[in-house]
């Protein structure tokens, strides 16, 4: 399966409220998305993606992703590993508290200065993750770092994102007369497009397969999507052709 480009890390934070420690896994990882990796970071919400949701689920396939938790069940890390992939790093807080000597934080909807301090000192070990990961290539096909570690550059892309705000690409084709919008095919295209250039019945038939990893499509028939998306692949290589004059 082709690699995507990398372009952001996904924070997926502990939803438990019955401890402290949840409290701060979710505040450590706001305060890296919204002050200390603005730019580089994206949030996943645990609830969502455990429910089915596809964007969030397809971004954990696509890029790196850091499963922060409150404790030791892991239930951030377990929850993408069985529905998306293996995260790329994890945080657990309480262990943090521990190897810091830190105090144990209390209260779960205002925290003391104690639960305070154990946030600010866990949003750094996330900051860093994020620094570590983008400076890396990860293959989400193997869940590992690849040796070469050659970033590629993303490819601007026109088309709208995924509603869940993860920043994946969304393209929607018709089929059979009908709206289709399919999560990542933007991304899709591109890479299928610098191994085989032409809509050749070989490439088609990729894009078919990894189409239908990323998206839910029991109801579509097989053959008039094969159809739409040999059509609109075609419309992308004329425009990379065009581009490139």
């Amino acid at each position: 399966m082709p690699e995507l480009p990398q372009k952001k890390v996904g924070i997926i934070a502990c939803s438990g409220e019955e401890m402290c420690e949840g409290t701060v896994s979710r505040l450590a990882a706001l305060k890296v998305l919204e002050q200390l990796r603005p730019a580089d970071t994206v949030t996943i919400c645990l609830p969502l993606f455990l429910a089915g949701g596809q964007g969030d689920r397809a971004f954990a396939k696509f890029y790196p992703t850091i499963a922060v938790d409150g404790c030791e069940k892991r239930c951030a890390y377990r929850g993408t590993e069985k529905y998306s992939n293996r995260p790329a790093a994890s945080i657990v807080v309480s262990e943090i508290m521990e190897q810091e000597g830190l105090e144990k934080p209390r209260g779960l909807r205002q925290l003391n200065e104690a639960g305070v301090q154990l946030t600010e000192v866990v949003a750094e070990k996330i900051a860093a993750q994020v620094d570590d990961l983008l400076g890396k290539a990860w293959s989400r096909g193997k869940g590992e770092f690849k040796e070469a570690a050659t970033v590629v550059e993303p490819v601007e892309s026109k088309e709208a994102t995924c509603s869940c705000g993860s920043g994946i690409p969304v393209q929607t084709i018709q089929v059979d007369g009908h709206k289709e919008t399919l999560v990542a095919l933007p991304l899709i295209f591109q890479n299928i497009y610098q191994v085989h250039k032409a809509p050749s019945e070989e490439a088609i038939g990729k894009i078919l397969d990894m189409v239908k990893i990323y998206n839910s499509l029991d109801h579509t028939n097989e053959v008039d999507l094969n159809t739409a998306l040999t059509k609109a692949y075609q419309e992308f290589c004329a425009n990379q052709e065009e581009q490139s004059k």
